[in-house]
C-alpha cells in the first residue's frame, strides 16, 4: 500500500455528517454491524484514497455488498413499515 492508500492514524477525526460528532476511521470502517458505513467513501476520499484503501482490503464480493448495492432511502424504508403495520391493524 502507498502511502496515500493508508487511512489517517488513529489521532485523526472528521466530523460525522450523520451523527453530527467527530469520529475516527475505524468506527467509519465498522459501524454497519462490522461493515462499512455506507457514506465512507464520500467522507474520507478528502483526507486519503480509501477507494484503494477498501479495494486492497475487500473481496469483490465485499465491495458489492458495501458499496454497489443500492441502499433503499429512509423514507422508503419508512413507508413499508407503515404500509407493513397497517396490513397486521387488518388481519
Amino acid at each position: 500500500m502507498s502511502k496515500k492508500d493508508v487511512p489517517p492514524d488513529k489521532s485523526f477525526q472528521i466530523r460525522c455528517p450523520r451523527l453530527g460528532h467527530q469520529i475516527y476511521f475505524t468506527y467509519c470502517s465498522q459501524e454497519n454491524l462490522g461493515k462499512p458505513c455506507a457514506k465512507i467513501l464520500d467522507c474520507w476520499h478528502y483526507y486519503f484514497d480509501v477507494v484503494s484503501y477498501f479495494r486492497q482490503e475487500m473481496s469483490p464480493d465485499e465491495w458489492d455488498e458495501s458499496f454497489v448495492k443500492q441502499v433503499k432511502p429512509k423514507m422508503v424504508s419508512l413507508l413499508e413499515l407503515i404500509d407493513k403495520a397497517q396490513e397486521g391493524k387488518k388481519e
